[in-house]
């Protein structure tokens, strides 16, 4: 009973899900800087269309003077928990900002590190120094900075590692 009344609402939420989806790809396709944006970040490896939304979103929502603020704003920031004296433990991500952005960001940087050469790059860097293989996908969700410099500097990405 429980499994048809869940089947019933996703149902009646599907056609809803992709009406809005369809509205956001004519209200970015209207827009031919907002397109052009969208291209760029596709253009990295590991951004497809919903994180490149996703960070457009994020990235033209305010100006950024550098890639360190939109980390900072997207909570990637390494903060460490200390009181007075005492350090406690190692540092972790500061969660500012939205959990949705750095859901989307771990998952792409997942498929970064298999397919983004500078992605991979680091991660085996941060593995060697002694990164936790589990936290090392954190490091590397700072692929906002790749996408911001993409933006500002308007040109597709091109890997530094080949």
């Amino acid at each position: 009973m429980v499994r048809d009344s869940i089947e019933t609402v996703l149902e009646a939420l599907n056609p809803e899900k992709d009406r809005v989806e369809k509205e956001v790809e004519d209200h970015i396709n209207q827009h031919p800087t907002l397109k052009r944006d969208e291209d760029l970040l596709k253009s990295i490896p590991g951004i497809g269309p919903i994180v490149s939304r996703c960070l457009l979103s994020v990235l033209r929502s305010r100006s950024f003077d550098k890639a360190q603020a939109c980390a900072t704003c997207s909570g990637l920031v390494p903060v460490v928990r200390e009181s007075g004296s005492s350090v406690r433990g190692r540092a972790k991500l500061s969660k500012a900002g939205s959990g949705i952005v750095r859901a989307k960001l771990y998952m792409s940087a997942i498929v970064a590190i298999r397919y983004n050469p500078d992605a991979r790059d680091l991660y085996q860097h941060l593995l060697k120094r002694g990164k936790p293989k589990m936290s090392a996908p954190g490091a590397v969700m700072k692929l906002v900075h790749i996408c911001f410099a993409v933006l500002k500097h308007q040109k597709a990405y091109c890997p530094r590692v080949t």
